[in-house]
């Protein structure tokens, strides 16, 4: 299996299966910041959880900008939008998945897939 449709699988996975736990949880409590931070940061752990997903996601989000512009990708907002709306868990991949593509466009095409 190409990487690019593994990417694809991933993606919807990593919207799903958040959601699967978000969706009940508004349901019950509402769409409430207070509870959601007090919830997320209630026992160290979970802090944990939460402080390594904040830093995934800034460096993500760093990778997008140096990569997408590196191989031109296009529409380089949209994984910016899932990782502010879902997580590194779509961000990523779906990422992944553009990079795939852009690299593929270039390899074709006969150009150098990493400019200098």
């Amino acid at each position: 299996m190409k990487p690019k449709t593994i990417y694809l699988v991933l993606c919807f996975a990593g919207a799903l299966l958040p959601y699967w736990q978000f969706v009940p949880w508004v349901m019950q409590n509402g769409l409430s910041i207070p509870i959601l931070f007090r919830e997320l940061f209630a026992y160290r752990i979970s802090a944990f959880f939460v402080m390594d997903v904040v830093v995934s996601a800034v460096v993500l989000l760093v990778f997008i900008r140096v990569e997408s512009a590196r191989l031109n990708v296009r529409r380089r907002w949209l994984p910016v939008l899932a990782v502010l709306t879902v997580g590194v868990s779509l961000g990523l991949p779906m990422f992944l998945y553009m990079r795939e593509l852009r690299m593929e466009q270039l390899k074709s095409s006969g150009s150098n897939p990493v400019p200098a």
